[in-house]
């Protein structure tokens, strides 16, 4: 071989090339940790670990297994694991079986408050379900179906309802009382309030708690969605003002409600502009749509932030495959920007649009949609 032509190792000091292809791989290792920790997650929330060490205390493998009904050795594996990645704490060495591990305050409230607004479980179930129909989501990329949420399952059901379950708790009577003019409207004594779209339930009652005056009427159609729901109204003692139906927007009555909401839900319909055009068709003169969905930039950028990751992230995975599982379909996905959302209005017949002024309320973006004229 001649010398001349031998090729000599690239330096990353000097090369971009090599630089650049450094780079990516420190990224995606560090993805690839990450990755680890959130599936680690869901095995410490759907099996109950998590939940056991912060209300019964510390434990050692065999200990914890006996709590929760699960195998010694599984334990022993993802606590060494969860005390390596720095969720939980070794409390007391050993023999392995003799260990004993805490949870330390911050992981407990993040990992197993359902009122906490950084709770961070129910996403890992989200994307936990995600594994099971990855072969369902293979061959929707390559035909151009779909997978829907009753597909991912109880696992992306349950996540998505109690992600969002504390803002709506803690923050939506506040964010919605910074609105004069529609805080009035709802204030009324006997207003009716349509939630299109209403999941596991908890944006229904928290209006139901909100305005107390008036009756909530979630509408989803997900089954077990709307069993959900109205379990967690009886639960919460609004049952009597707010109600569930399975269903969707084609048969909502004519002219009934004073305000109607849809939370999170408009970018995964794969007929919005019709769903919204019944929502219009179903609201009393003046009555507006709030439309809650995700802040995302108003127009795509190669430098978009982290809230744009993510969103993509919901959209390729979940959102995006779930409004196309019903034909025809709008194939909207999660970054739902401003500009298509007032397109979706205007088409389903509300002539005004604005954004309103609700700020760090997660990383949601609040719309009222409405007819020009009315008050």
């Amino acid at each position: 071989m001649d010398p001349s032509t031998d090729a000599a190792p690239t330096d990353p000091a000097t090369d971009p090339a090599s630089a650049e292809a450094a780079a990516v791989a420190e990224r995606l290792f560090g993805a690839v940790l990450g990755t680890v920790d959130l599936l680690s997650v869901f095995l410490g929330d759907r099996l109950g670990w998590y939940r056991s060490l912060a209300d019964d205390g510390p434990a050692t493998a065999p200990q914890l297994a006996e709590r929760t009904g699960t195998d010694a050795r599984y334990a022993r594996e993802w606590l060494e694991q969860q005390t390596v990645t720095g969720l939980l704490r070794l409390d007391s060495d050993g023999a392995p079986d003799a260990r004993v591990f805490s949870i330390p305050p911050g992981t407990a409230e993040i990992l197993t408050d359902p009122h906490s607004l950084d709770l961070h479980a129910p996403i890992a179930r989200m994307f936990g379900a995600i594994g099971a129909a990855l072969p369902q989501l293979l061959d929707a990329y390559r035909t151009g179906g779909g997978v829907s949420w009753d597909d991912l399952g109880d696992d992306a059901r349950e996540g998505q309802s109690d992600v969002n379950r504390p803002w709506f708790e803690h923050r939506l009577a506040d964010a919605l009382a910074g609105v004069a003019d529609l805080h009035e409207r709802l204030a009324r004594p006997g207003a009716r309030v349509l939630d299109v779209g209403s999941g596991g339930g908890w944006s229904s009652i928290a209006l139901g708690r909100a305005y107390p005056g008036a009756t909530v009427h979630g509408i989803d159609i997900d089954a077990p969605s709307v069993a959900m729901a109205t379990e967690n109204a009886r639960a919460a003692g609004v049952e009597d003002r707010v109600r569930f139906s399975h269903g969707d927007a084609a048969h909502l009555p004519a002219g009934q409600y004073d305000a109607a909401f849809a939370f999170e839900c408009v970018h995964d319909m794969p007929r919005p502009v019709e769903v919204l055009a019944a929502v219009r068709q179903s609201l009393a003169p003046g009555a507006p749509l709030i439309v809650m969905d995700e802040a995302v930039a108003e127009a795509f950028a190669p430098d978009g932030d982290d809230v744009e990751r993510l969103m993509y992230g919901y959209s390729i995975f979940i959102c995006l495959p779930d409004g196309r599982s019903s034909r025809p379909s709008a194939a909207t996905g999660t970054v739902l920007r401003p500009s298509l959302l007032r397109e979706y209005g205007a088409a389903a017949g509300f002539s005004a649009f604005e954004v309103l002024p609700i700020e760090d309320f997660a990383s949601f973006r609040f719309y009222r949609l409405k007819e020009a004229g009315t008050s």
